[in-house]
Formats: C-alpha cells, structure tokens, sequence
C-alpha cells in the first residue's frame, strides 16, 4: 500500500526523540486519537440506540441487553486481528481504511432505525458496529511503537482515555437528540456521525505516518500466548476495561429497567460515568509510571469492591440517589484501572527480559516484541468483560427482576483481581539478575513490584 513511511525510527534514542520523534509521536497520538474516539462511538451505538426504542418496537429489556452484548461481542474478538494488521498495512493506511469501514455500520443502522423492524435486522446490524470495538486494538498497537518506555504509560493512557472519550460523547449526542427532537428521532444520532467518520478518516491520511520498522512477528504471538502472563493480565483487564466497557454499554438500560427511568432522564444520566472514567484513564497510567501499575491497580480493585458494595446496598434498598454515587465512582475508577493495567504490559515483559539475562536494547526489544504481541490478546478479552456483564445483567433482570445479583458476581470478582494482582505482581517480587555487560540502574531494570 501506498503512505507515508518512516524508514529509522528509535524512540529509546534520547537524541533521535528530542530532536524528531516526539514531536511525529504526539502528532500521529492527536489523529489516532480522533479516529479511536468515532470507533468507540459507533462500537457504543447501540447503549444510545436502545433507549430510543419504545414500546412500538416490541423488544424487550433482555433483548436490548442482548444487542449490546452482540455488539461487545465483536468488538472484542475483532481485536486479536487487528492488532496485526498495523505492521502488515501501516499505522496511517490502517487507520484510514478502518475508519472508512464505521461507514458501514452507522449507514445500515441510519436505514434500519425504525419501528417494525425485525429484531434479527437490528441484531445483524449490531454485530457491524462491533468493528469500531477493533480500532482500540490497531490503534494501541500502532502508538505502543512510537513512544519510549519511559513515556508509554502516559501514551497509552491519552491514546486509550481519548478513545473512551467516545462512549459518553456517543450518549450526550444522544441525550441532546432525545431533549430537543424526542424519542421518535434517532436517524439524528447517525446524521451527525456519518461526516464525522469521513472526516476522521481524512485527518487520517494527511496527518499520519506509517512506521516501517514495525513488523509482525509470530513467534513473538505464539511466545506471548504461552506466557502465563499474558493470561493474567487478560483476567485483571477484564476486571478494569471488561467494567468500563460493559458498565458503559448496559447503564442507561439499568436506570430504565430498574429504576423507571424515562429515556430523556436516562440518558440525561448514563453519559457522566463513562465522560469521568475515559477523562481519567490517563491519570493511571502517569501514577502507573511513577508508583507502578501493580499497586495502583491493587489499590483500584479494592475501591472498586467497596464501590460495588455500595451499589448493592442501593439496589436493595432501591436508592436511585446512593446507586448514582456508587455506580460513577465504579466508572472513575475503572478509568483509573484501565490506565495503570495497560501499563504493567511493556513493563513486565522488560522485567521478563531482565529474568532471562538480557539488558539494554536487547531487553527493551524482547519487551517490545512480547508486550507488543500480548497487547492484541490482552485487549481483546478484557473487551470479552464487557460481553459478561451485560449477559450477566440480562440473567439477573429476567430471573429476580433487578441487578442486584449481577452486582454481587462483579463484587466476587474484583475480589479474586485483588488477590491475583497481589499475589503474582506484589507479594515475593523477584530479584532481576545481574548481567556483566549492563550499566543499567536498578531502577531501570524493574522487577514486578514496579511494574
């Protein structure tokens, strides 16, 4: 394909930053950006559509919970493909293309958007905005390789936090199209993001650069699948980004089915937890690189399990004031989570480096290589988290007739993410051997705990 191409590109080169590469960086971050954040937009649709269908579309609650369960679904599985299609295409010829394909989705979905549609229509058309879940996968991994270590935590927290910018945008677009036109309107929500894809993709093509030396590495994915700590981190970003995406997707149709909400009181609501938890996403992974990612995930967890306490004790006692309080502060910190857990993943790869004896660029390329590779696998089953709170939700709804049990599994397992964080990254962190040739710092040459 065809594109701009950057032939030498060394971020961990302090000179080569100073002088050129942060300045290409923060330029290709600010698009990739623009075009993550319409990705999870139209990857979130359908949190927005189902609060415009009325009782005259003849979907119940646990079939709505199910079209954004499907959507989550794709977006999640689509990830692992992805994330290689960077190195094979090109960060900016991916991000173009990528971009072009939301077209797709929110066009269909534009047509369909009526009563009298059939459900299995509005469930295929569901699927589709699935691909806008992909864009986080390509463009993490296309940001991962312009920054240096030192800077990624905050790169990615920006890059990932800028993206999770879309869901609540997604909503207050809705919000305002149901406070001005009403219920009956919802073509206005696809109208207005329609141009706004061609113009992500446009941004795309003159502002973006495609990396040459970045290259699809199998053995890297293979070696990185059989890491058991490609798997652990999997389970703890199920915990942060799995809540994030799955709190965000089913939060208006929990006020409706609960607690009797009004779509236009609903969506007045459903925006402000997922605006303060992407708008803090970047604040974890900068305290992930200055404290490590272990303990602010550690500590997260905790709060999170006190939070969903809290959440609990709303439910029952059906306090829509208490369950607000509770429920945002399970947002905000699930932003925190998913910054600091994006974090720890070049951090322990370069510790596993470490272990095996290597040192310097050797060991920041075997990190690059492993964290670059479980990246793609990471992101794509902590999306699956998503999947199960909606599934889990939609059980609850139709077994006891409110959330209060889907409640209880989510306090069940941010407790076991508690344990697992503190027992593999905290508990005996392991002593990084010493190599002849390395004038590394100990400080540069982390083990777990500063992961």
């Amino acid at each position: 394909m065809g594109g701009r191409w950057i032939d030498v590109w060394e971020p961990e080169d302090e000179t080569f930053w100073r002088e050129k590469g942060e300045r290409i960086a923060k330029r290709n971050l600010a698009f990739s950006v623009l075009s993550e954040h319409i990705g999870f937009s139209i990857w979130s649709l359908w949190s927005v559509m189902v609060l415009f269908m009325g009782p005259e579309y003849g979907v119940d609650p646990a079939g709505k919970f199910f079209l954004i369960a499907a959507a989550t679904l794709v977006g999640s599985l689509i990830r692992i493909p992805y994330t290689f299609v960077v190195a094979r295409f090109g960060g900016r010829n991916w991000t173009v293309f990528s971009a072009l394909l939301l077209l797709v989705p929110t066009a269909l979905a534009y047509v369909v958007m009526e009563p009298g549609t059939s459900y299995t229509t509005f469930l295929l058309v569901a699927v589709l905005s699935g691909v806008g879940g992909g864009n986080f996968a390509s463009s993490m991994t296309n940001i991962n390789a312009f920054f240096p270590l030192r800077k990624k935590g905050w790169a990615l927290g920006l890059n990932a936090g800028g993206g999770n910018v879309g869901v609540p945008v997604v909503q207050l677009v809705g919000l305002l199209v149901i406070g001005t036109a009403g219920a009956m309107h919802p073509r206005i929500v696809l109208g207005v993001y329609l141009p706004l894809i061609l113009v992500s993709a446009v941004c795309a093509a003159l502002f973006m650069d495609n990396l040459a030396p970045v290259r699809n590495d199998s053995g890297a994915f293979r070696e990185a699948v059989q890491a058991r700590h490609t798997w652990i981190m999997s389970f703890l970003y199920v915990g942060t980004f799995g809540s994030f995406i799955g709190y965000s997707f089913a939060f208006g149709l929990v006020l409706q089915t609960q607690f009797g909400r009004t779509p236009l009181q609903a969506a007045s609501l459903t925006f402000i937890g997922p605006l303060l938890g992407s708008l803090i996403r970047p604040l974890g992974g900068s305290l992930a690189d200055k404290h490590g990612g272990a303990r602010i995930t550690l500590g997260t967890f905790a709060a999170m399990a006190a939070a969903t306490g809290v959440v609990i004790y709303a439910s029952v006692t059906e306090s829509l004031a208490v369950f607000l309080v509770g429920f945002i502060a399970l947002f905000v910190l699930t932003g925190l989570g998913n910054g600091s857990t994006y974090k720890m993943i070049p951090a322990i790869f370069l510790a596993q480096g470490h272990r095996k004896g290597l040192s310097g660029e050797a060991a920041q390329s075997y990190g690059r290589r492993l964290s670059g590779a479980a990246m793609g696998v990471i992101g794509a089953i902590g999306g699956l988290g998503g999947l199960g709170i909606n599934l889990a939700f939609r059980q609850s709804f139709q077994t006891v007739g409110s959330g209060t049990a889907a409640f209880v599994a989510f306090l069940a397992f941010y407790a076991a993410c508690m344990a697992v964080t503190w027992a593999v990254y905290l508990r005996r962190p392991p002593v990084v051997p010493d190599t002849a040739e390395s004038a590394e710092e100990p400080e540069t040459r982390p083990g777990y705990a500063k992961v």
